[in-house]
């Protein structure tokens, strides 16, 4: 399955953006959808995840209540909704599908990876 990434660009502090994950086959409602992140200098770090129907979802806390995920099975097609945003979120930030059962967590639980798709945040 080949992921595609986009949305991101430069924003300033306290902006929106929309991030959008587009899957190249049908069979992407088998999968669990993450988002992960990656900084400068920095590890990859987890975002949140949505389960196959979308109706559960988990976040990390750093971003917990300001960022959305959500997912359009018929479209093939996950979203990340960035809301309030804060310079220490800029990071390149990549969609992700495990077959994994639950809402896995850590990257090595995820077995396609999108390109990523770089989001700046400005003070």
């Amino acid at each position: 399955v080949q992921l595609q990434a986009s949305g991101g660009g430069l924003v300033e502090a306290g902006g929106s953006l929309r991030l959008s994950c587009a899957a190249s086959r049908p069979t992407f409602s088998v999968y669990v959808m993450g988002w992960f992140r990656q900084a400068p200098g920095m590890e990859r770090e987890f975002v949140g995840a949505v389960s196959r129907s979308g109706g559960s979802t988990s976040y990390a806390d750093s971003i917990k209540g300001r960022f959305t995920i959500s997912r359009d099975n018929a479209k093939n097609t996950g979203f990340l909704q960035l809301n309030s945003l804060k310079p220490e979120d800029t990071a390149v930030y990549y969609c992700t599908l495990s077959s994994r059962r639950g809402l896995p967590t850590t990257s090595y639980e995820y077995d396609y990876w999108g390109q990523g798709t770089e989001v700046t945040v400005s003070s």
